[in-house]
């Protein structure tokens, strides 16, 4: 596996590789061309961006067919807008808006008359709109006028499906843009923090732009082509994970390679040497990630799927910028590109006493109460999880409430909660009248409307059923379970039941079916990398054993945020899955770093020394590394979704406890702890300890900046 991972981590460029000083040209003018030749398709990404309600359900759900079924209607290119209206003197308003409403409806549709509640304190308005127009520009239009000339103490707020989906369209608007720029800019400045030079930063940064360019050329093609499953949060997270997996790899070949400039005065032969050592570290963490994202392919919903594949492809990208365009730009600037701390040939890298080794030398001093420990302190914190409240509904899906969901709250307030967004019901047009009155008789269904639509054939017809409950609620799913029960007894009906409640409790059942198919999966896959990377069984077990302690305690921590600080009302369904691949796949990341080091320096120095050396070596930079995912997965808080918002608290958290706390103490502790069998049962378990030698310290990190 070492001999693999080697020949694939070397750059191109022969047994020399970048020893040779014309490969670094030749390799930066073929990233340039590439560059320049793929901006236009990288560009093109929103293009095939699927933004259909499918997108987001379970492959073959019935909410799904249903949608699938609508095409067929006429109605389908029709979506209503719901006007609700309250306070004294709201009839005159009403009127007159539906006046002003008429210009925009759907041919063959008009406004409906103002609906008066049951209280009297309401009124409804339903504006069908075409959906081959700009619904979203029209929805904008609609809100201006209803917003005008109100009465003192009236108040009017647009929603329905059609409001709806102008406020969800409204959150990924320029979101791409919005998330590549606040990336860069925490990047730029941790980078500089890093490395306090007025140069260094800016090669990682423009090498991490080139996977960028890559990455959404190729998403693009792959979607136009193949038919690879892209949506906008997919597409959104794409560039964070391309720039905090790429900057990831920059940091520790840039630390490997500064290692090797004190060592050797040809720039060119320390990058040869910092490529084949750093390499097959960075090539095995860029697998584990890239394999791990790729097994949400198995995920029922659709959009999970979306996220693991382009994802993988992300990481694929910012891996091969990192091991080939990155090392150019440094072998072609030199060292004074590190001023004002540049290497020198000849010099130590760093003192002799420095953080890490003081930290290494108090895990070995006592490694079985430090990972006793850490494991108390990860497991305190993992039990806030049997708290978590599971489940969001459509208007606590925001930050900030959207006029839609005020619209809804104010008719559920005063109407059937399910009146702006009835259930629908497909059936074939000869069971429509017992279908009808198999719905009509179950409990939850305040009315079926009278008026239903037909396929132009008159194969098949779609029922209105209006709900008693609010369309998102726990009440609302079980009736559209009793729903489905009933109409499916009506023989030759073929009955399907769909609509917004239809796809929330899809969407519920798949992401538990999710969790239960893809950890598994997931856990196998990760494991099965781990013991052909180390050729041992009880460390790769004991490394994913760390990993699943970290995600669980993150996601307890996360909790105790969301409640406490955030104010959200619960933890969204995709959340604990989505979490779980990223921190695993990351916290394997940095293991692999840590264990890689370990392993070379456990051959060198024998099992002890090897365990501290490593961590003495790799401490700086892999600390460094996690900081930057972390804000980089941080940048996700500050976004109006609640959902993105919940997956860029739990990454960051959980990437940082794996930094400073899984991969610091417990991984090292365990380690040392158990001796040589933490190897069992490879070579390194077998061979015997070598006497311990006085801390020659081979160069590794630097005395400078981290």
């Amino acid at each position: 596996m070492q001999a693999l991972l080697k020949r694939a981590a070397r750059t191109p460029g022969g047994r020399r590789g970048w020893a040779n000083p014309m490969l670094g040209r030749i390799v930066l003018l073929a990233w340039l061309i590439a560059a320049v030749a793929l901006g236009p398709l990288a560009g093109k990404l929103g293009e095939v961006e699927d933004t259909s309600a499918n997108a987001f359900l379970p492959r073959g759900a019935e909410s799904a067919q249903v949608n699938t079924e609508l095409e067929k209607f006429r109605t389908d290119t029709v979506m209503p807008a719901v006007v609700v209206y309250t306070g004294e003197g709201a009839e005159q308003k009403a009127a007159a808006d539906r006046r002003a409403f008429a210009p925009y409806v759907a041919d063959g549709e008009q406004v409906s008359p103002p609906m008066p509640s049951d209280d009297g304190k309401a009124l409804m308005t339903v504006v069908p709109l075409d959906t081959e127009d700009e619904v979203t520009d029209t929805i904008d239009e609609l809100r201006d006028i209803a917003g005008a000339n109100a009465p003192p103490g009236v108040e009017v707020a647009v929603g329905g499906p059609a409001g709806s989906l102008t406020d969800s369209v409204a959150v990924f608007d320029g979101l791409d843009a919005t998330l590549l720029l606040a990336t860069a800019a925490v990047v730029t400045v941790l980078l500089l923090i890093t490395y306090r030079s007025p140069f260094l930063w800016l090669l990682p940064l423009l090498s991490v732009g080139f996977a960028a360019v890559l990455t959404q050329a190729a998403t693009y093609l792959l979607a136009k082509h193949t038919g690879l499953p892209v949506d906008p949060q997919s597409a959104g997270v794409l560039m964070v994970l391309v720039f905090g997996v790429g900057t990831d790899y920059a940091l520790l070949l840039i630390a490997r390679y500064r290692e090797e400039l004190h060592r050797h005065e040809n720039r060119h032969e320390a990058m040869r040497i910092a490529v084949s050592r750093s390499g097959p570290a960075i090539l095995a963490s860029a697998s584990t990630i890239a394999v791990g994202l790729a097994c949400l392919a198995f995920a029922d919903i659709n959009s999970s799927r979306s996220l693991g594949l382009v994802g993988a492809i992300g990481v694929v990208c910012g891996y091969l910028a990192m091991i080939t365009a990155l090392p150019a730009l440094l072998s072609i600037t030199g060292r004074w590109v590190f001023w004002p701390f540049v290497p020198r040939a000849g010099t130590p890298a760093r003192k002799e006493r420095t953080v890490w080794s003081r930290i290494a030398t108090a895990v070995a001093r006592q490694p079985r109460w430090s990972w006793l420990s850490t494991v108390a302190v990860t497991g305190v914190l993992a039990l806030s999880t049997a708290g978590i409240s599971m489940g969001l509904t459509q208007a606590e899906l925001f930050q900030d409430k959207p006029e839609s969901v005020v619209a809804q709250e104010r008719i559920s307030a005063h109407y059937p909660s399910g009146a702006s967004d009835p259930a629908q019901i497909i059936t074939t047009t000869d069971r429509a009248d017992e279908v009808r009155e198999a719905a009509a008789a179950v409990d939850g269904v305040a009315r079926v409307e009278e008026q239903a639509d037909r396929t132009p054939d008159g194969e098949l017809t779609m029922l209105s059923v209006v709900l008693s409950d609010a369309p998102d609620s726990q009440a609302a799913k079980d009736t559209v379970d009793d729903l489905r029960k009933a109409v499916d007894r009506v023989d030759g009906a073929d009955a399907l039941v769909g609509g917004t409640t239809a796809e929330s409790l899809d969407t519920q059942r798949a992401a538990d079916r999710d969790l239960t198919t893809v950890i598994p999966i997931m856990l196998l896959v990760v494991l099965a990398v781990l013991i052909w990377l180390l050729r041992a069984l009880v460390a790769p077990l004991l490394l994913l054993a760390t990993v699943v302690l970290s995600y669980v305690a993150a996601l307890g921590a996360s909790n105790l945020i969301f409640e406490n600080v955030l104010d959200h009302a619960g933890v969204d369904w995709s959340i604990p899955l989505m979490g779980f691949v990223f921190l695993v796949a990351l916290g394997i990341d940095y293991n692999i770093f840590l264990m890689h080091r370990v392993k070379e320096e456990t051959a060198r120095l024998g099992h002890v020394r090897g365990v501290q050396e490593g961590l003495t070596s790799t401490g700086g930079v892999i600390t460094s590394a996690g900081i930057v995912l972390a804000a980089t997965f941080a940048v996700f808080a500050g976004l109006p979704l609640v959902t993105m918002a919940q997956m860029g608290v739990l990454v960051g958290i959980g990437v940082l406890l794996d930094t400073f706390l899984v991969r610091t103490v417990l991984v090292p502790a365990l380690a040392l702890d158990l001796g040589r069998h933490f190897w069992w049962p490879g070579p390194l378990s077998r061979r015997p300890q070598p006497p311990a030698p006085e801390p020659a310290h081979r160069p590794a990190e630097q005395h400078e900046p981290a």
